[in-house]
């Protein structure tokens, strides 16, 4: 394919697009709630009515407010309706044709799109995710023609310049892992989109990849002029099954229009992409243990130095980068690295997405600029606590994160000021807790989700994990002391100092923060130091021992 090609297509495919456009919610949080029933009902709405003419039935990608789903949109201008049924479609495409419309029909300043910014979610809920075609008329693929029209250190530059930083949870910055990799000695390099996302509540990864898998794949093909790579693999868990089907249709369809393969774009480099899929093993978000799995080999974390930028998948130079992070990338080097770095703050560039759960109104997925508070995520645009309850605490970063508690909701949303109260940004995951929930047994949750998510490789994480679950359910069961508490203290430590990887070094996060900021209710529920037993005697409570 050359440039005119390019721009040949996207003309040809807004010409053919009719004067109405219904567009349907397909992704996998409305199918959930009979999304593909409500669009065949639909078309054939249409149809019936005789309009197929003048309006179009399209399948798109999440709009984002996932708890009021199946969402439908009348476009243009038309109005976006809310859990839809199969039931109301006839009176949907009849207002199309200046018939009434159902009830239902969400305000067009719904505070839970009002606050948002988006750049790697624009085209979520406006175009078909499983036709290039679509994504080439919103520009799709532009920003790989522009950056194959400049020298991989200019692309690189641009990425250090706007000041992007990794979306994956430890908030590395992207150019500089991008500069380590290119300046390694040219011969086989590899991109990695990690796509491994596993954290409770989390699915920003699963919706990016599966309503804009043409623009993840353009951001790797321009990583991967950037660095030197030719091959590029992205690494799905199992449990994604519609954005693995996603992305390999795309991958197909822009290897027919040569946006990959060999000659991209008429230049001399070549680009491909391969799907690779997880077992679903949360160790295997880790990098190393990533690229031991794509290798063939057990999921389990090494030691670094090397990092993969100089030593990653069968030994050669690796850039891993998340979703997010490659999905941004396009929008980058389009508007370029000064528009992109004026959003957000100082240390903290550009926008956010993270999925909003837990005890909230508006459940689903917001991406906004980051400084950002989180009462304006968690209050304004999620709504608050159903009930009108209070909001107790927010997790956020999933196991690798941990609770803040409300008397911080204005705090900006950045890095630094989430690792100041404990916490980390993590990957983007927000569950909102109210006052019902208890604290410990919060932390116990998170506890026993990385026992089991542990590799085992290493002592520390494989047994402190095990310990502390066991001790956190003696606090419950109020069979622990004082002792016991300053105990499980201890060990949170060694076990967050001493492991190997990031799963044991920051899955004492949740309970550390529990006990920083809510150290009452674990107070509440302890024994005094000694208790009689049977014979009459003094006899302290022992710890759990792991053989």
């Amino acid at each position: 394919m050359e440039l005119a090609d390019l721009h040949r297509i996207a003309e040809e495919e807004r010409a053919a697009r009719k004067p109405v456009r219904i567009l349907c919610c397909t992704s996998t949080g409305c199918r959930a709630s009979d999304a593909l029933t409500v669009k065949a009902a639909l078309e054939k709405a249409v149809n019936d009515h005789g309009l197929h003419e003048k309006v179009q039935v399209v399948g798109v990608g999440c709009p984002g407010l996932c708890s009021h789903g199946p969402l439908v949109e009348l476009g243009p201008g038309r109005g976006c309706y809310e859990r839809v049924v199969p039931d109301q479609a006839a009176a949907l495409v009849a207002s199309c044709n200046g018939g009434p419309a159902p009830a239902n029909r969400l305000d067009a300043a719904h505070p839970f799109f009002a606050g948002q910014r988006k750049i790697v979610r624009a085209t979520a809920g406006f175009i078909d995710p499983e036709r290039v075609e679509e994504y080439i008329a919103e520009g799709g693929y532009k920003a790989l023609e522009l950056a194959l029209q400049q020298t991989p250190a200019e692309v690189v530059q641009t990425v250090i310049k706007c000041g992007l930083r990794g979306r994956g949870g430890a908030g590395y910055p992207t150019g500089l892992k991008w500069a380590t990799v290119a300046k390694m000695p040219s011969g086989q390099k590899y991109v990695v989109c990690n796509g491994d996302e596993g954290d409770p509540g989390a699915f920003m990864d699963r919706a990016v990849m599966e309503d804009a898998p043409h623009q993840v794949i353009e951001g790797m093909a321009i990583a991967g002029h950037a660095v030197g790579a030719n091959q590029g693999y992205i690494y799905v868990r199992a449990e994604y099954p519609l954005a693995v089907e996603r992305l390999r249709k795309a991958i197909t369809q822009a290897m027919k229009l040569g946006l990959l393969g060999m000659g991209i774009l008429g230049t001399r480099f070549d680009f491909k992409v391969d799907v690779r899929i997880g077992a679903g093993a949360f160790v295997c978000g880790e990098e190393t243990a990533l690229i031991s799995s794509l290798e063939g080999n057990r999921g389990i974390p090494r030691p670094r130095p090397p990092y993969p930028a100089e030593s990653g998948l069968w030994g050669c130079p690796t850039l891993i980068n998340n979703v997010e992070t490659l999905a941004t990338i396009p929008t980058i080097i389009w508007k370029g690295a000064d528009w992109y770095a004026a959003i957000g703050t100082e240390k903290s560039k550009g926008t956010k997405i993270f999925s909003l759960t837990g005890k909230v109104v508006n459940a689903g997925l917001v991406e906004v600029p980051l400084g950002t508070t989180l009462r304006q995520v968690v209050e304004e645009m999620g709504g608050g606590v159903p009930g009108g309850g209070r909001v107790k605490a927010i997790q956020t970063g999933g196991p690798s994160g941990g609770c803040i508690p409300a008397e911080f909701l204005d705090t900006p949303i950045e890095y630094d000021t989430l690792a100041k109260l404990g916490s980390i940004m993590g990957s983007g995951g927000m569950i909102v807790m109210d006052e019902t929930d208890n604290m410990p047994e919060v932390a116990r949750f998170f506890m026993e989700f990385c026992a089991d998510e542990s590799c085992g490789k290493c002592i520390p994480c494989r047994v402190g994990t095990v310990q502390l679950h066991h001790l956190l359910t003696r606090i419950i069961e109020k069979k622990a002391t004082k002792s016991d508490l300053t105990r499980m203290i201890q060990l949170c430590y060694m076990v967050r100092d001493t492991s190997l990887c990031g799963l044991g070094q920051s899955a004492p996060n949740p309970v550390l923060t529990t006990l920083r900021y809510f150290m009452a209710e674990y107070e509440a529920l302890l024994m005094p130091e000694e208790f009689p037993s049977r014979n009459g005697h003094a006899k302290s409570i022992p710890l759990t021992v792991i053989p």
